[in-house]
């Protein structure tokens, strides 16, 4: 903070039962099963339209894709490492993994689809998604990434 002032972003005496504030700074909150969740920071139509590239693209490709939006922490690609091998079936996965506070994307190929997820394939998708990004669209940009890396390794 300028000045080295600071004051609270959140105040956590305000926040509703079931919240606080964690060491990191993060919000974190439960949520009852069974209410409904107003919440959510993308619509069900953008959802299912993330929903469908991947399986689309998976059909297509015969590659499982895996897509990951949030904190990589402080070094991204060591953060896209670590989280890679905890996807579902890693090692014929492609994972594109976005941390949008970093501005950072990262994607990852498993070993048995690393002679078809090449570099120039791992380009592409971020070409593809970078545009998107730049105007706050997460979802658009990783249907793009996903619809491009597809295309470009699609089983013939």
């Amino acid at each position: 903070m300028a000045g080295g002032s600071s004051f609270p972003a959140v105040i956590e005496s305000e926040l509703p039962v079931g919240s606080v504030v964690t060491a990191s700074g993060r919000v974190s909150n439960v949520h009852r099963v069974g209410d409904p969740y107003d919440d959510l920071p993308f619509s069900v139509d953008e959802l299912v339209a993330l929903d469908d590239a991947m399986t689309d693209a998976t059909r297509s490709t015969k590659v499982r894709f895996n897509a990951y939006i949030g904190d990589l922490g402080e070094d991204t690609a060591a953060g896209a490492d670590a989280l890679f091998p905890k996807t579902p079936e890693a090692d014929r996965s492609v994972l594109i993994a976005v941390s949008p506070n970093q501005r950072a994307i990262e994607i990852r190929s498993g070993r048995k689809v690393a002679d078809r997820v090449t570099d120039r394939v791992v380009q592409l998708g971020v070409t593809a998604a970078v545009s998107s990004f730049g105007e706050a669209d997460l979802i658009d940009g990783l249907v793009s990434a996903i619809r491009v890396m597809s295309a470009a390794i699609a089983v013939r």
